[in-house]
């Protein structure tokens, strides 16, 4: 089936789903495939929910004489040719944004902004891989004016591959670091596959990108293309530039456009969030949202899904930054730890996952910079902090430190607790 007539088929239905078990009515449903389930095999249930259109991709499935079933070659290529058939009909201008750490909440950061004067279509959750891209652009209608699309990668050429399915018309890599080193292969590699999305706007589109000027490893690989640049004070000329004021414990900074200076005060947790923060300033400032409503969602904008967020509990105040961790976001975190101004501090650390050969010595630098920092008690837990030279709790895993802290439950700490998603430390709040 070619994809303008699978579009026609979207068309008639609006939605689409891959799950069997949500099948809004109407719906279209694609038969993906994973390494313990086959789609295929749901199609005849999904059209029993109330979906109008299957897609599937094994002939086998496919039943005599049902026109709802559409057969194809492959269901995933499928779905990112229809969601870029999609993108192209709609005509929406879109930001594209990935980076190693922050790009998520700076991409909740500027749809808050845009929203105050526009109609935003913008990636839900984490949803920033070959499978989320294209549901979250099948989710366009007429009424978006504005898009701002998350991508995420942990191999070389998936910024590539997820650039051809958007099409952005403008782009920020919030920042390059140590991540998925294993599949990366080096920190060399990191910068060429988010420069990625710099390698398609300098050869389409307006060519436009929204950089931290701060940020070396940016400036190397961004020629050719227009700068909207933003930065901390002092630096070369910048269209939107920054004073970082306190975080004791939530982040306030001032920031100038022209020659006025605006104050903000954010329920962000970390002054590394003030990039973020400049970032969608900037990106609101170029489409034109008013300066002061761009203070005001910089300030309504509360964060969640354990990025950075405060959580006060009867005992103790929680800085719980638990969805994901690498060499550079847990540094960031440590640091600003350290300079905050407020008594009993405890550190929580999970191992941070997918360093490859790194690992032992990134975790070994983090367990050197804790012994600098002099933290009230340290917990750390994991098989990789398990393997460095180190003079704090150590716990195999979440289950181990849950009885610890039910035994010996700390009082009156501010904590602050950060690993990998896969350390589940988040579960630690409930006892915390």
């Amino acid at each position: 089936m070619d994809i303008s007539t699978l579009y026609k088929c979207f068309a008639e239905c609006g939605k689409v789903t891959t799950d069997s078990r949500n099948c809004p009515e109407g719906s279209m449903f694609i038969a993906l495939k994973g390494e313990t389930f086959n789609g295929n095999a749901y199609a005849a249930q999904a059209l029993e929910k109330g979906c109008r259109y299957v897609v599937i991709d094994e002939v086998k499935y496919v039943a005599d004489g049902d026109s709802r079933i559409l057969l194809v070659d492959d269901c995933l290529k499928a779905l990112q040719e229809l969601a870029n058939y999609h993108r192209r009909k709609m005509g929406t201008r879109i930001i594209g944004i990935t980076g190693t750490n922050g790009k998520t909440t700076t991409k909740e950061l500027m749809a808050a902004v845009l929203q105050k004067r526009f109609e935003v279509l913008y990636t839900q959750g984490n949803l920033n891989n070959h499978i989320g891209v294209p549901l979250t652009l099948l989710r366009l209608t007429s009424r978006h004016e504005l898009a701002v699309i998350e991508m995420g990668a942990n191999h070389p050429g998936e910024i590539k591959a997820l650039t051809r399915i958007v099409e952005p018309d403008y782009g920020i890599i919030t920042n390059v670091g140590k991540a998925h080193l294993e599949g990366f292969g080096s920190f060399e590699g990191v910068i060429q596959t988010k420069g990625e999305l710099y390698d398609y706007l300098r050869n389409n589109g307006e060519h436009l990108i929204f950089i931290d000027k701060d940020n070396e490893h940016l400036a190397s690989v961004s020629q050719g293309l227009t700068h909207i640049g933003y930065g901390m004070e002092g630096g070369e000329t910048l269209y939107v530039s920054g004073r970082l004021g306190s975080c004791t414990p939530f982040l306030s900074f001032e920031w100038k456009y022209k020659e006025e200076w605006l104050e903000v005060n954010t329920r962000l947790i970390g002054s590394y969030n003030m990039k973020n923060a400049l970032a969608a300033i900037a990106v609101g400032l170029f489409f034109g949202v008013p300066s002061r409503m761009i203070g005001e969602a910089l300030e309504a904008y509360v964060p969640h899904n354990n990025r950075s967020q405060l959580t006060e509990t009867a005992d103790n105040r929680l800085i719980v930054d638990a969805y994901n961790a690498n060499p550079t976001s847990m540094m960031a975190a440590l640091e600003n730890f350290r300079l905050m101004d407020v008594a009993h501090k405890m550190v929580i650390l999970g191992d941070m996952k997918e360093l490859g050969e790194a690992a032992r010595e990134e975790h070994q630098k983090i367990a050197d910079y804790l012994a600098e920092c002099k933290f009230d008690r340290v917990l750390l837990a994991g098989e990789e902090f398990g393997k460095v030279n180190l003079s704090y709790e150590h716990y195999k895993n979440v289950e181990a430190l849950k009885e610890v802290l039910e035994k010996d439950k700390p009082k009156e700490y501010y904590i602050l607790i950060k690993g990998s998603n896969s350390m589940k430390l988040a579960q630690l709040q409930d006892i915390l």
